[in-house]
C-alpha cells in the first residue's frame, strides 16, 4: 500500500537515526516501528500491583461499626463522641 505520511520533526529524526543504526531502508524502519507500536497498543496495559502501608489507628471506641445508625445514635446520645 502506498500512502503519504506527515511526520513530526522529532519522529522523523528518530526514524532516520534508526535507519542509519540498523542499515535498513526507511520503509523497513517505518513498517517495523508501526508493527511494534500497533502490537503494544492492541495488547492490554501492563499493571503493577498497588500496595498500601498499614497504619495503626489505635483503639476503636465502638466495638461494632457494622451498624452505622447504631454508632451515630451512640455518638449523638453521648455528646462527646466517646
Amino acid at each position: 500500500m502506498r500512502t503519504t505520511l506527515s511526520l513530526d520533526d522529532d519522529v522523523a529524526a528518530l526514524l532516520e537515526q534508526a535507519r542509519k543504526t540498523r542499515e535498513a531502508t526507511f520503509k523497513q524502519i517505518v513498517n517495523d516501528a508501526l508493527r511494534e507500536g500497533l502490537a503494544r497498543l492492541s495488547s492490554p496495559p501492563e499493571t503493577q500491583p498497588f500496595h498500601t502501608q498499614p497504619v495503626d489507628l489505635g483503639t476503636c471506641y465502638y466495638p461494632n461499626l457494622d451498624n452505622v445508625w447504631e454508632v451515630l445514635d451512640e455518638v449523638e446520645n453521648s455528646g462527646s463522641g466517646r
